[in-house]
């Protein structure tokens, strides 16, 4: 049985083996190809001059900056209203959990062109207040992470009792900030940073409001340097996504503590 159980090894082994090639040649590749047009030249030559015009764009460089803290502020108010939220369904009102359910997943099955357009008209109610602040979308990209957060961080809730570790924290004399700073918090890390990534991905992706509410985010000028430039666009394009994978992975190999199990069982394999 032993015998016959290593003789299959290879057969699995080359099976992974092109499975991953076939899916990084399908992701690779495009993002060589977009290198590859973004530095053609005349003549056939090679010129950085497409991502030299990065830096030198103020637009593109404003946008950049700008949805950079779109995504922070997104991510901070995200966190502040389901993290808390969601504890506290489960701790003391349980049948309220179905409700937060529905509503965080409800975006999911409206198109972002209705949203926006009921939107828009709490826009001209918000424009006196903040100067029509191109910041303001972080209440409507809140919404749109809703559903992508709420499975996160449920998952993150789901592999703790939080019922029994706040109890134990309460006996003991913890308030409830304590409690939700000390315990809950560092036990759903893993949660709260995917919902993080999650958060950061979409904000950065993000046209279809942002563009109809006359925004210059990131894609948006994306979208109007390729009307212009075609080889700045995509050099930007690639930068963005190049960004994204660094921050991914920054993430999964440098958050402290995300899965101590998971690391432990390879340790001990």
């Amino acid at each position: 049985m032993t015998a016959l159980r290593r003789s299959r090894r290879p057969g699995r082994t080359l099976t992974r083996l092109a499975i991953l090639v076939l899916v990084g040649g399908y992701l690779v590749l495009p993002l060589f190809a977009m290198l590859e047009f973004s530095t053609r030249g005349k003549g056939g030559s090679r010129t950085l001059d497409a991502w030299i015009a990065i830096t030198r764009d103020p637009n593109l460089i404003e946008a950049i900056l700008n949805s950079l803290g779109i995504a922070v502020l997104t991510v901070l108010g995200m966190l502040l209203l389901l993290v808390p939220a969601m504890t506290w369904a489960i701790l003391r009102v349980p049948r309220m959990r179905r409700v937060i359910e529905f509503l965080c997943l409800l975006p999911l099955a409206i198109p972002a062109i209705v949203l926006v357009v009921g939107i828009a008209p709490i826009y001209r109610f918000l424009t006196p207040i903040f100067g029509g602040s191109i910041f303001t979308l972080v209440f409507v990209d809140i919404i749109l992470v809703l559903p992508f957060a709420y499975r996160a961080i449920e998952s993150g809730l789901r592999s703790v009792d939080v019922i029994t570790l706040s109890d134990a924290a309460r006996s003991l004399g913890a308030g409830w900030p304590r409690v939700m700073a000390q315990i809950v918090v560092p036990n759903i890390r893993g949660g709260i940073l995917s919902a993080s990534v999650l958060a950061v991905a979409l904000v950065l992706g993000e046209f279809t409001i942002s563009s109809i509410l006359s925004f210059n985010t990131l894609q948006v000028v994306i979208n109007l340097l390729g009307k212009r430039n075609a080889f700045v666009s995509v050099a930007v394009s690639l930068a963005a996504l190049l960004f994204a994978f660094v921050l991914l992975y920054v993430i999964a190999r440098f958050a402290p503590g995300g899965r101590p199990g998971a690391q432990a069982a390879e340790e001990e394999g």
